[in-house]
């Protein structure tokens, strides 16, 4: 059921069907009210014209008593109506074989006419003044006066053109210089009136209708024709608003596809009928313009209102036997295509109700036990009566052409779509279809929409653009396969398949020219319910991408896939919704493996498809890292950033993510602080700018930190840095900190001999898991008591233990750990140094530490495993007792340990209200014995700061001067 609907629907989707299908349903309900009010201006005009109930007093009152009666009237057949319909579709068949009928007859009558015209024509007079069409309405006989008992007496006529009755009056112009003569209104078919009519009379509103061949004189252009009995054009001609005004005579066409549901063989009939229409309706109408243009003149086939002819029917003067076959034939023409839209518009908002696609008017797709759809046919009553209450619908005439064309133009996309796709559903029958005849069936529906009005096309389309965008937002989810999600699949691959020849350019970074964004991938951790642990991750996800861009978010399942299918499902659809609600637009991925590490490397190898992959990872800072029953333990987070960095892709790391602020929530002030001391790039650049361009973070001011060495000229890097920052067309306040040598202080020492106290004891001891809990927890606490301690003392008295360093030199060390003893892991691109900023030149490099060196020999560790042995408890006493000594600290770490205290204090000393900190994120250590090490590094570095950014570059350029 549905016919036209469900073709589009099915062959283009749901938005597409469901749009067209709807605007057709109202096409064609309210070309019922038209057909209706037809019948009613046939039946008081022609047949019954005493019946009318509301008479015109005076004279300018006729219409609207005219359109009064069609309101009463229309409202009484559009009630007798819908009771035949409601009674059953088989009576409508049998009442339209009775209706068909008497067409038939209507038709051969205007045949036989026309045949007759041809030794016989009718006595059709018509008056012309010169070769001016004079109306009949105001007067009887053609002539400018009479002659009776040797007496000439003025006419009718000569009063209307003369300013007495006398022969001596002054009259109009053109009424003295021409004669008044009278012709035949139909000559017939041998008359030869034909070659005359062949070509084309198109004229401007409010023209006289002129006969062209007939004598005329021309008088003064001064005269003033208003009131005289012309017959006047009412609007201006030309070819395309003709065929506006022909077309709708040819829209039923597809009425027998809208009662699809009601035939017993649809496959059969409806092509069958459909292409019967087309060819007898074509037929008829050609034939009867070609035969109404050889017996009828001109000027009454141009006379709209039959003016010339007192408003006689001309095509029932011209029918043989009786102008009465002609007025019944149209009468029962128009009640069989109001009876026809009762019956077809019902059953296609029914169709499409049943499919719920829209969801108010689902209700509608109930009706009988029989399948009639009763409340679908209430409606269309009740639309068609708005229709008949308007009576005048001169005005809603052009869109419901409109909402036909669109239907049949969707119908020829939907042919000319299958059969581009090759579906294997596309099976047509026809054996000489080709898919040029659709479109070109597509283009000539486009083009007549256009030509007929161009802005009732505009509106129609609005209007289906309006019900389109409702069932994408609001409509329920179908699959059906359609054409248009094949197109884009197609395209998709298309275009895949173009972005996989090779790297994209800096421009198009993110596959957007002009601005580039990252192509996340954002890894989330789940709960025990399969909720996410902070969402918040998800909020700056789609403030930094404002729904541009590629975004896949990624969890780990840990376990095997087949036993948590359900938990899988669940956790997809649990971060959808998140995505929804946070507006992130993108793509779910869920790995499922034994191993969290090995997920986590999974998704970073194989998320994405084709030249469609992610360049960047973002990722939550391991809170509790120091906690070994953390799934993301530090051991696995060191590893994620290893594997970034081995695939070329940049890294982000939110540090304090629930601080962050939600989508809802806005900065009215603020700075965006970005620390340079690395060139990555460019990301450091880049993120500010993106993350600005969303509402939230709109009013903050975007400040760029450089630090200076001892020998750096500070002024100059100042100025270099704004004039890149210029070139980049980035607006930011740039400030350049100076670093100077410093003794280490004994906070240093003290925070490293922690640090490399736990790492020791935990590498060299075999504790049990509760000992081992026990002992980080006691340790920490340990480690918080001395910061608090430090705290209230104060400033501490720094003794130089070694030989002081540039701190400026150490920040670009710590954070590329480039040394001379230690084995680099380089990350190089050719175009970084020709992008790189003046500032620095360094590269992003990852360090092995050194040794980690204790207070205790090797014979007292031996010594104090085999206590181990015997008693756990009593080694792990005596172990933890003992206290490695300042002076044997790996010096190392502790120039490590100083640089990042010193650079935290700095940056924390300009950045510590800021609303968001940027920092560049160091390597980690090539030899994974000093990723704990590494971890603290980070801790301290960032120690303080709300909300932090670290940034660790792919080395690729990901920003340009050029546009």
């Amino acid at each position: 059921a549905g016919g036209s609907y469900y073709m589009i629907s099915r062959s283009l989707g749901p938005e597409f069907g469901g749009a067209v299908g709807l605007c057709f349903y109202l096409g064609t309900t309210f070309a019922g009210a038209m057909y209706i009010l037809g019948t009613i201006e046939i039946l008081l005009t022609y047949i019954s014209p005493s019946a009318a109930i509301f008479k015109a007093e005076e004279v300018g009152e006729e219409t609207e008593a005219m359109l009064n009666n069609m309101r009463v009237y229309g409202t009484c057949i559009i009630i007798l109506m819908a009771i035949v319909v409601f009674v059953g579709v088989k009576y409508v068949n049998k009442l339209a074989l009775v209706f068909l009928a008497c067409v038939i007859l209507s038709i051969i009558a205007i045949y036989a006419g026309v045949i007759k015209t041809a030794f016989d024509p009718p006595d059709f007079p018509i008056c012309l003044l010169g070769n001016r069409t004079l109306s009949k309405r105001s007067f009887d006989v053609c002539a400018k006066f009479t002659e009776s008992n040797n007496e000439t007496k003025t006419t009718a006529l000569w009063r209307l053109f003369c300013d007495s009755s006398l022969l001596n009056a002054t009259c109009d112009d053109y009424f003295s210089l021409n004669d008044v003569t009278e012709i035949q209104g139909i000559p017939g078919i041998m008359s030869g009136v034909l070659t005359d009519n062949l070509w084309s009379t198109y004229s401007e509103k409010g023209s006289i209708v002129e006969k062209k061949d007939q004598p005329s004189v021309a008088g003064s252009e001064e005269t003033k024709m208003g009131g005289l009995p012309y017959v006047f054009t009412d609007i201006m001609t030309y070819f395309t608003m003709l065929v506006g005004i022909y077309f709708p005579s040819v829209t039923g066409i597809m009425a027998g596809s809208n009662r699809s549901g009601d035939l017993k063989d649809a496959q059969k009939s409806i092509p069958t009928g459909t292409i019967l229409a087309i060819s007898t309706t074509s037929f008829i109408y050609l034939s009867c313009i070609v035969l109404f243009g050889a017996c009828i003149e001109g000027v009454i086939l141009r006379d709209k209102f039959g003016e010339a002819v007192n408003g006689n029917l001309v095509v029932g003067t011209l029918a043989w036997p009786s102008p009465w076959v002609i007025v019944i034939g149209s009468f029962f023409s128009t009640c069989g295509a109001g009876l026809q839209s009762l019956t077809g518009a019902p059953r296609l908002l029914q169709a499409i109700a049943r499919d719920g696609i829209v969801p108010f008017i689902q209700v509608f797709g109930h009706g009988k036990a029989n399948g009639e759809p009763t409340w679908a046919l209430l409606l269309t009553a009740g639309i068609c009566e708005i229709g008949i209450l308007i009576a005048s619908l001169d005005s809603v005439a052009p869109i419901l052409s409109m909402f036909f064309l669109m239907c049949y133009m969707f119908v020829n996309l939907a042919c000319a779509v299958q059969t581009l796709l090759r579906t294997p559903n596309w099976r047509p029958r026809f054996k000489y279809y080709h898919w040029t005849l659709s479109f070109l069936g597509m283009s000539l529906c486009l083009a007549l929409m256009f030509i007929c009005s161009w802005y009732y096309a505009l509106i129609a389309m609005l209007i289906a653009g309006c019900i389109y965008k409702y069932i994408e937002y609001r409509g329920a989810e179908k699959e059906w396969g359609d054409g248009i999600r094949g197109l884009s699949l197609n395209a998709a691959r298309y275009a895949l398949l173009r972005v996989e020849d090779g790297p994209p350019h800096t421009k198009n970074w993110r596959q957007v020219p002009h601005l580039p964004r990252p192509q996340l991938l954002v890894l989330l951790n789940l709960d025990c319910e399969q909720l996410v642990k902070h969402p918040r991750l998800l909020s700056f996800t789609s403030q930094l991408k404002a729904g541009k861009g590629l975004t896949i978010v990624g969890s780990v399942l840990q376990g095997i896939y087949l036993d948590k299918c359900t938990e899988t499902q669940k956790a997809e659809e649990n971060i959808k919704a998140l995505m929804g609600v946070e507006k992130t637009k993108g793509f779910c991925q869920i790995v499922v493996s034994p191993n969290f590490r090995d997920g986590i490397s999974y998704l970073i190898q194989s998320a994405g498809l084709g030249g469609m992959k992610h360049n960047t990872v973002l990722m939550a800072w391991p809170q509790s890292w120091k906690q070994t029953d953390n799934r993301f333990s530090w051991k696995n987070f060191v590893d994620t950033v290893r594997e970034t960095t081995a695939a070329q892709q940049a890294l982000l790391v939110a540090k304090n993510i629930d601080l962050f602020p939600t989508n809802q929530e806005r900065f009215t002030e603020g700075n965006i602080d970005v620390w340079w001391i690395v060139h990555d790039g460019g990301m450091l650049m880049l993120l500010p700018f993106l993350l600005r361009q969303h509402k939230v973070w709109r009013k903050c001011k975007m400040r760029i930190f450089t630090v200076a060495q001892m020998d750096d000229n500070s002024i100059q890097m100042k100025k270099d840095l704004q004039m890149f920052l210029y070139h980049l067309r980035l607006n930011a306040e740039v400030e350049v900190v100076e670093m100077f040598e410093n003794d280490i202080s004994a906070f240093t020492y003290e925070k490293t001999l922690m640090m490399e106290q736990r790492s020791q004891m935990l590498k060299q001891m075999q504790l049990s898991k509760n000992e081992r809990d026990f002992f980080l927890s006691l340790v920490t606490f340990l480690s918080q008591i001395q910061s608090i301690t430090d705290e209230s003392r104060g400033s501490v008295r720094r003794k130089s233990y070694s030989s002081p360093q540039s701190i400026g030199q150490d920040a670009q060390a710590l954070l590329t750990n480039d040394y001379q003893e230690e084995e680099a892991q380089l990350i190089h691109d050719r175009n970084t140094a020709s992008h790189s900023a003046p500032v620095v030149k360094a590269s992003v490099a990852a360090a092995v530490p050194e040794k980690v060196q204790m207070t205790w020999t090797k014979e007292k560790f031996v010594a104090e495993k085999h206590k181990n042995k015997d008693s756990n408890v009593s080694g792990f006493k005596d172990i933890f007792n003992m206290k490695p000594e300042w002076g044997n600290l790996n010096q190392s770490n502790v120039r490590r340990m100083h640089t990042a205290v010193k650079l935290n204090g700095v940056v924390l000393n300009k950045s510590q209200h800021a609303q968001l900190v940027l920092l560049n994120m160091p390597g980690p250590p090539k030899n994974r014995k000093g990723d704990e090490n590494y971890m603290e590094f980070l801790e301290v570095l960032t120690e303080g700061l709300d909300r932090v950014l670290l940034v660790r570059g792919s080395g690729r350029e990901v920003i340009t001067i050029y546009s």
